[in-house]
């Protein structure tokens, strides 16, 4: 059996889900344990009445008798369920529940949506939790001190880290700006935390560093007072310019020199966000793209549907639902109020119409900051064909703009060969350490590359 759930495989495939379960069995995995058990009682109806819209357009009644039976043909009887471990996949909760075959172990994959409701279900081979994160062989901790530093902005409070090089100061600084969907600190992606990488080699070459939970993260849908009306300054913008604040008010930090490092939509919003905080000395764009996120999401699962061998009638149904979603966020008639399912979650139009008058390219080519641009050769979610060929384009004449792409490197900004996959996510790795040294160099010439 490949799958009973592809919307659920293709999201963890891309971002694989990491263990968090420890102590007490929490309630979503006490959910997604309940939901092995009534498939292995063969009480399907009860499992099929908790599906989603999107579920149960790609699951319809009756198929999941016939994908269990498809499961103990190749498994044998169903005896145990052993384990279980929940982690974050963009907006849902991802339970893994680990069950016993008499012929094998296999992995039930089950996602909640925001509503409880179940976004996806699958079986596949048991894998093993990701590994726990250790240190590049960059990263020097004896030369730096790190210490709790909660980002205030409101009522929103959030967890972060102030990585501090040891010394006196006063240190140039960076903020570090996560990717899309809800992140730690860290910016988890199965055993990979590239915004910890970053941290721990900036601050071993003298730069202070910080870092915290992103809002949607903490707060999901409750990161606007108004759920209905959430935007990207509620997930993103309006957080990174209280850590500049923040930051300023360290005596330890020299506040002429304090840098945002985004990654993807961190990135991508990071002209935006200097534009509107003169505070900002200078920004760094990690895989940046310059084309609508609608239109990425498209091209991204069309790579993975591909990538995956020849797509089935369901993997083609997926697409078509989230092209005809990317053309009602970009419909003329798309109002305030409105919501757009996006692979089985819901978003409301505020967040797309407020992202749709923004041009990345164009307004860093306004600003007089320096700039950054880096990205990865192997990069399919940011694909440097059509995104850094445009940022390279319109700003290469720029004198205070700098751009280099690393031919080697994913969007993860991690080392691989031939075309990259998203399997590769699940495999232990660091940024780069030539990245690391070129940011933290860029920064202490003052905003240029030294030759």
């Amino acid at each position: 059996m490949k799958s009973c759930g592809l919307a659920l495989l293709l999201l963890l495939a891309v971002l694989p889900v990491a263990a968090r379960q420890s102590g007490g069995e929490s309630s979503v995995v006490g959910a997604g344990k309940q939901v092995v058990q009534q498939i292995a009682a063969g009480q399907f109806d009860k499992v099929e009445a908790q599906y989603n819209a999107q579920m149960s357009a790609a699951l319809p009644a009756g198929k999941l008798a016939a994908s269990w039976a498809d499961v103990l043909d190749h498994a044998g009887s169903f005896e145990s369920i052993t384990e279980a471990r929940t982690g974050r996949v963009r907006i849902y909760d991802v339970v893994v529940v680990v069950c016993k075959f008499q012929q094998a172990v296999l992995d039930a994959e089950v996602a909640f949506g925001p509503d409880g409701k179940i976004a996806g279900l699958g079986f596949r081979p048991h894998q093993e939790p990701p590994p726990a994160w250790t240190a590049p062989a960059y990263a020097k901790p004896e030369s730096f001190t790190e210490q709790p530093l909660a980002l205030v902005n409101g009522k929103f409070q959030l967890p972060g880290t102030l990585t501090l090089p040891k010394g006196a100061g006063p240190f140039p600084a960076v903020v570090l700006l996560h990717g899309s969907g809800p992140h730690d600190q860290d910016e988890t992606i199965g055993p990979n935390a590239p915004l910890k990488d970053l941290a721990w080699g900036l601050a071993s070459r003298g730069i202070a560093v910080f870092r915290y939970t992103k809002r949607t993260q903490k707060y999901g849908a409750q990161s606007n007072d108004d759920p209905a009306r959430l935007t990207v300054d509620d997930e993103t913008m309006n957080d990174a310019r209280a850590a500049v604040g923040l930051l300023v008010k360290d005596k330890k930090i020299d506040p002429r020199r304090i840098f945002v490092v985004g990654h993807s939509l961190g990135a991508y919003l990071a002209p935006w966000i200097a534009a509107r905080e003169p505070r900002i000395t200078g920004i760094v764009m990690l895989a940046a793209n310059t084309r609508p996120i609608e239109q990425l999401m498209v091209e991204q699962l069309r790579y993975a549907l591909s990538a995956g061998g020849t797509p089935t009638a369901a993997d083609q149904k997926q697409l078509a639902a989230l092209e005809e979603s990317a053309r009602k966020i970009e419909s003329p008639d798309l109002k305030p109020g409105d919501t757009v399912a996006v692979l089985g979650g819901v978003m409301p139009a505020t967040y797309w119409l407020d992202l749709r008058g923004y041009r990345p390219v164009a307004l860093a080519g306004e600003l007089k900051i320096p700039i950054l641009i880096l990205q990865g050769g192997r990069d399919f979610q940011v694909p440097p064909a059509t995104n850094f060929a445009e940022w390279q384009a319109a700003l290469a004449g720029h004198k205070n703009v700098t751009l280099k792409l690393y031919p080697d490197l994913n969007h993860l900004f991690i080392t691989g060969e031939g075309p990259s996959l998203p399997q590769e996510y699940q495999q232990a790795g660091h940024i780069d350490e030539p990245v690391v040294t070129d940011i933290a160099a860029w920064i202490s010439a003052g905003g240029k590359l030294p030759d």
